[in-house]
Order: C-alpha cells, then sequence, then structure tokens
C-alpha cells in the first residue's frame, strides 16, 4: 500500500490533471477561446467568447467529468466485487435498460430532460428487474446474478435493434448517436456531479471491506466482513453509477474497464485511494477525449464514445501485453 505521502501527492496530481483538462476543455473548439478570457468568462466578466464557455462547454465539460468519474468508479468496484479484470460497468445490462429508455424518448420526440429521464428510468428498471430475477427462490449468488445480467443485457439488445428499425430516418442518426455515447445531448451537470459525489462518500467507508474482499470471499468472512450484505450494497451501487452516467452521455466504453487498470499501476490496490483516483482519471480522460471528439473535425463533432474505444483498445492490448496473466 502506498504510504500518506505518496497517496497524497497522486491524488494532487489526478486533481491537477482534472482542473488541467476542464480548462483545456473550454480553451479548444472550433472557437478557440484564450486561457485569459476562459479565467475571466468563470469570473462572469464579459469577455469574447464568454456565452460560449459558460452555457456550452462549462456545463458539458463538467457533465463529462461526472460521468467519466461515476463509470470509472463502478468499474473499479465491479473489478473489485467480481475479482475480474474484464468486469466493467455493463456487466449487470444496465447500459441496455437505459438504451431502451432513451431511444423511446427519441422516437416519442421528447429531447433534454425527458431524454434524460426515460434513460434513468429504464436503466433503474433493468437494474431491479436483474436483482429480482437473480434472487429468485431467495438463493441469491454472484453466478445467477452474472448470468441474469447477460440474459436480461441480450433483450435488451434485441429490443434496442427493433426500435432502431422502426425509427424514422430523420430520427436515426440521433439515436445512433446517443447510442455510441455522446455529452453534446444534456446541458445538465449538477445531478451527475452530485451523484458522483454521493456515491463516493457512500463507497469509502467500505474502503477496508472491499481490501479484505479482494483476497476472497472466505478470507474476507474469516476477519469478519458481512459477505453477502457487503456484495449486494456495492452491486447496487456500482449499478446506480453506471445508470446515471448511462443515462446522462449514452454507453460510452472503455472509461470504466481501462481506467481502474492505470490507476492500480500507479497506486495499487488500496480501495481507500483507488476508488477516489479512479473517480478523478476516468472524469479526467473522458473531459480529454470529448474535448478532441469535437475538435479533431470541427465544427463536425464525433461521438464520444468512437474516441473512448479508439483510445482503450491499445491501452488494453498493451496491458494485456504487460502482464499476460
Amino acid at each position: 500500500m502506498p504510504t500518506r505521502r505518496r497517496a497524497l501527492l497522486i491524488l494532487i496530481a489526478l486533481l491537477m490533471l482534472a482542473l488541467t483538462s476542464i480548462v483545456l476543455a473550454l480553451s479548444v473548439g472550433s472557437m478557440p477561446v484564450s486561457a485569459g478570457d476562459v479565467f475571466a468568462a468563470l469570473l462572469r466578466q464579459p469577455t469574447p467568447g464568454a456565452e460560449i464557455v459558460q452555457q456550452l462547454r462549462l456545463p458539458r465539460a463538467l457533465l463529462g467529468f461526472a460521468c467519466g468519474g461515476l463509470l470509472a468508479l463502478a468499474g473499479t468496484l465491479m473489478q473489485v466485487l467480481l475479482r475480474n479484470p474484464l468486469a466493467d460497468p455493463y456487466v449487470l445490462g444496465v447500459s441496455g435498460g437505459a438504451s431502451i429508455g432513451a431511444l423511446t424518448a427519441i422516437l416519442l420526440g421528447l429531447s433534454g430532460f425527458g431524454i434524460d429521464a426515460l434513460a434513468f428510468g429504464g436503466a433503474l428498471a433493468t437494474l431491479f428487474l436483474v436483482f429480482g430475477l437473480a434472487h429468485g427462490d431467495g438463493s441469491w449468488t454472484q453466478t445467477r446474478l452474472l448470468l441474469t445480467g447477460v440474459v436480461v443485457a441480450a433483450g435488451c439488445g434485441a429490443v434496442v435493434a427493433l426500435l432502431l428499425a422502426l425509427a424514422p430516418e430523420q430520427q436515426l442518426r440521433g439515436m445512433l448517436f446517443w447510442l455510441m455515447g455522446d455529452l453534446g445531448q444534456s446541458s445538465e451537470s449538477g445531478f451527475a456531479l452530485g451523484m458522483l459525489a454521493l456515491c463516493l462518500i457512500l463507497a469509502l467507508p467500505f474502503a477496508r471491506e472491499l481490501n479484505l474482499l479482494a483476497r476472497g470471499a472466505d478470507t474476507a468472512r474469516a476477519l469478519g466482513v458481512a459477505v453477502p450484505r457487503l456484495t449486494r450494497l456495492i452491486y447496487f451501487l456500482a449499478a446506480v453509477a453506471t445508470a446515471v452516467a448511462v443515462s446522462q452521455a449514452g454507453a460510452i466504453g472503455f472509461i470504466g474497464l481501462i481506467v481502474p487498470h492505470l490507476v492500480r499501476l500507479a497506486t495499487g490496490n488500496d480501495q481507500r485511494l483507488l476508488l477516489p483516483a479512479s473517480a478523478l482519471a476516468g472524469g479526467s480522460l473522458l473531459v480529454l477525449a470529448d474535448t478532441l471528439a469535437r475538435s479533431i473535425v470541427a465544427p463536425q463533432q464525433l461521438p464520444v464514445g468512437v474516441l473512448t474505444a479508439l483510445i482503450g483498445v491499445p491501452v488494453f492490448l498493451l496491458l494485456l501485453g504487460r502482464h499476460p496473466r
């Protein structure tokens, strides 16, 4: 485990990275804004590009940071619970339910809050369906939960394909952008930021128990951890974090899979540091990816999920090559 001094330095470095990524997101785009004008706009002073910074780029950057942090936090929790480095936030099928809700809202002609609300409702409905079916006659097991999540996710995928087949051509582009991950659909970041803070506050008190659980359920149980209660609570917390992120930004891949690996290389596997560090790193990565997505072929914007996949695939293959076991 890293010393307190080293842990503090890591968190400070990641916090500086987060601030730098947000400032970069506010400055870069089809209309560049200097760093001085950015800070003046944040202080509500009239400067060139102030409206773009205040009304468009700042809410989008904060939303990207919140969603990236939620996905990285959920991925970290899932990898600890399953003791599987390939686990990601979407393993329980939450993204499928959110996709059904969002695409239904788009078909109904809704936008903004309507899409977010139906996506979040669909994600929660899928979550409760998976947990309800996995519980069955009371013999709730980890394997049963995962298998139920896989089956429900497959069913949701079929419904999503049906909705795309039935969608009018003029709505199809927006639906595909949402499915690939797009931060431009929502302009409200307060809810996602609040949920990120809440999930961290709820998860950190269980960091010691998660450290013990990472050594194995039998070891954790022998050392006094109430394993069934802990796993249910953390599963639910990870699923809610995923539901919030997906409802706000669409199904953005690889953040929850890659970020915990990268952070673990620097911090080790102490959850007291890994959880907040993953949230900071995940938020920073998604903000930087979104900045690239709207700048590479500006003024046209790419779905940010495409950029995270293009970044995530080679990084994951590199990690796999370094650690073949």
